[in-house]
């Protein structure tokens, strides 16, 4: 074991404890028969999906009625 399998050691174990940022859901299911991981349909039947967001019509829309931006969803996720 020389220096550089050191350095490669400690890098990837800080990798394996940081916690995996939650993922955004798409504004609009793409209707594949094999659900995405950002499909809304997927986040709201899991449970996933932004608290005050909900799916119509395959569209994601808040609940309050206002609208869905990409900037209010990466403050709330």
């Amino acid at each position: 074991m020389g220096k550089k399998d050191k350095k490669r050691e400690g890098k990837e174990s800080a990798v394996a404890t940081a916690e995996k940022p939650r993922k955004l859901p798409k504004r609009e299911c793409c209707e594949s028969k094999t659900k995405c991981g950002r499909c809304p349909l997927r986040m709201l039947k899991e449970g996933t999906l932004p608290e005050g967001y909900t799916v119509k019509k395959r569209k994601l829309v808040r609940v309050d009625g206002g609208k869905v931006t990409k900037k209010d969803l990466s403050r709330v996720a």
